[in-house]
């Protein structure tokens, strides 16, 4: 009897631990982890607008990101703050056509052209036909503060890849503005706010090359309030700075 005690009790504590074991193993995969992986996980989905090479405006740039651009791009050259420049095709096209860019242009330069930088980070990409890539350059900015993404230009001279025909099937027909004669041309879509402009651009020869360009509006409106209000702490700080001196 005594035995059969013992058996029994040595059985319900095995049980217990096995429950014990399951119940925990939701918390150890997850400390098992890997560190960056849960904080993408952990980023708002919110609704995509546009993509390059799976860039959208949620994206984070990690150095998983850019690894994995190196080795569709090649080899990238990096720059921290800069200048930002809205203006495409000719100086007072997005005023013409896009005024919200315009106005945003305006938040992020001086009127009198005195050079302003940004807390940005800029990954540019020279060489990408090496790669089989049919892009003579591309720039990919990032805010800073959050590390998503604000302007994407992509430039290249012939459409071998059928580039704009992508697009169309993508995300449909664009609306077009016809701003040259010689052939100065442009395509464009917005979606969730963001905003993907298309242009065939003559030069002085009569030559095309084609532009593409992606505005990631709500971040670019994130940027200008952040730099805003760190602009306007700085202020108080030396103001209060000044009133502690004397």
């Amino acid at each position: 009897m005594q035995f059969t005690n013992i058996r029994n009790l040595l059985a319900k504590t095995a049980l217990l631990w096995i429950v014990i074991i399951i119940s925990c193993l939701p918390v150890l995969v997850s400390c098992g982890d890997d560190p960056e992986s849960a904080d993408k996980s952990a980023l708002p989905a919110g609704p995509e607008s546009f993509t390059f090479f799976d860039l959208g405006k949620a994206t984070r740039l990690t150095d998983d990101v850019r690894s994995d651009l190196s080795s569709r791009l090649g080899r990238d050259a990096i720059a921290g703050r800069s200048i930002l420049d809205l203006e495409i095709n000719y100086r007072g096209f997005i005023k013409k056509y896009f005024p919200e860019l315009a106005a945003l242009n305006q938040q992020l330069n001086f009127p009198t052209g005195e050079r302003v930088e940004h807390n940005t980070i800029k990954l540019m990409y020279r060489y990408s036909q090496k790669k089989d890539v049919p892009f003579e350059l591309v720039e990919l900015i990032f805010s800073d503060y959050t590390r998503t993404p604000i302007l994407f230009k992509i430039a290249f001279k012939t459409d071998e890849a059928n580039t704009i025909q992508t697009l169309q099937e993508k995300y449909g027909q664009p609306e077009e503005i016809y701003w040259n004669e010689d052939g100065g041309k442009s395509m464009f879509w917005k979606k969730t706010g963001d905003v993907l402009i298309v242009s065939r651009i003559p030069d002085r020869f009569g030559k095309i090359e084609y532009q593409i360009v992606i505005y990631f509006v709500d971040n670019l409106k994130k940027l200008i309030d952040t730099e805003r209000k760190e602009k306007e702490e700085k202020e108080q700080q030396r103001l209060k700075t000044g009133q502690k001196a004397f």
